[in-house]
């Protein structure tokens, strides 16, 4: 590349001269020699994990530290601060899915063994894989390893279906307060991409006798605590979230607290069913 002359330069692409920092012909950016030194490519890859355009960690900063008022800027139009809420939902996704891999949980990538005996519908899901298996000609012991391969794909590229089926109950129980039904949507997505970054923490837990020598954690009672835990969670963000989002008064704002609290719970229950039978029938 020609030498740059005082603050003339000349552009790489289109190779016509400039004196801004960006080419009016093309929109190229003027090289920084400093790029292509050690320090400039550690600059660009801590801007890569810190910021889209400064936008990744202030979303998840405000989805956390201030529940609701992720929803509020977008349903507003305020997009430039922060990610979409789709955006904001995928990378939650990533983060969660990425930690149940190397923690090996089973929040959504159930087993069938599981799906049989230790689940709500076990005694529905036992004569569904009998006859499933009968009609496939094979065994309980060759199938298991495909069905746990495939129930992991699905949930992983499924998992939009909860936030959107969570969409309609705030808008039923907050439908006096006239918002489009696009912007309980928004709500639902962050309220599900908040709840995976919860789960991303619970996940581990289990696994953590491991990192002393000891197997993964198969109590009920610890499933038990998560779970309850998680509910807690839920319910608090929910809780200041509607008031920030809807504008819900104290008494009326506990109430729909707890009934978006147990619909979150019902809907990540019906996911997890509905994954067994997607699976099973498609394996």
């Amino acid at each position: 590349m020609p030498a740059i002359v005082s603050d003339r330069w000349i552009c790489p692409t289109c190779r016509g001269a400039a004196d801004t920092l960006y080419c009016p012909t093309c929109g190229e950016r003027r090289r920084d020699p400093r790029e292509l030194s050690l320090a400039g490519l550690a600059g660009q890859v801590f801007e890569a994990l810190t910021s889209v355009d400064g936008r990744l960690l202030r979303s998840f900063r405000t989805l956390i530290a201030a529940p609701g008022s992720l929803t509020v800027a977008f349903v507003e139009g305020r997009r430039k601060p922060f990610l979409g809420p789709v955006s904001v939902f995928l990378v939650a996704n990533v983060v969660f899915f990425a930690v149940e891999s190397m923690s090996h949980g089973l929040v959504f990538s159930t087993p069938l063994q599981s799906h049989m005996q230790d689940q709500p519908w076990g005694p529905i899901a036992q004569p569904m894989v009998t006859a499933r298996l009968a009609a496939l000609h094979t065994t309980a012991e060759s199938f298991a390893p495909r069905f746990d391969a495939a129930v992991s794909l699905h949930a992983r590229s499924m998992i939009l279906l909860m936030a959107v089926a969570f969409a309609p109950l705030p808008a039923l129980v907050f439908r006096r307060r006239g918002r489009p039904f696009a912007a309980h949507v928004v709500f639902s997505l962050h309220l599900y991409a908040f709840m995976l970054l919860v789960f991303s923490i619970g996940t581990p837990i289990p696994q953590l006798p491991v990192l002393v020598g000891g197997v993964r954690s198969t109590s009920q009672a610890l499933d038990t605590v998560l779970s309850i835990t998680l509910l807690v969670v839920c319910a608090t963000y929910l809780y200041h979230a509607i008031g920030t989002v809807y504008g819900a008064r104290r008494m009326p704002r506990a109430l729909a607290t707890a009934l978006l609290t147990a619909g979150v719970a019902a809907i990540v229950l019906g996911y997890r069913f509905a994954l067994f039978v997607f699976t099973l029938y498609t394996t």
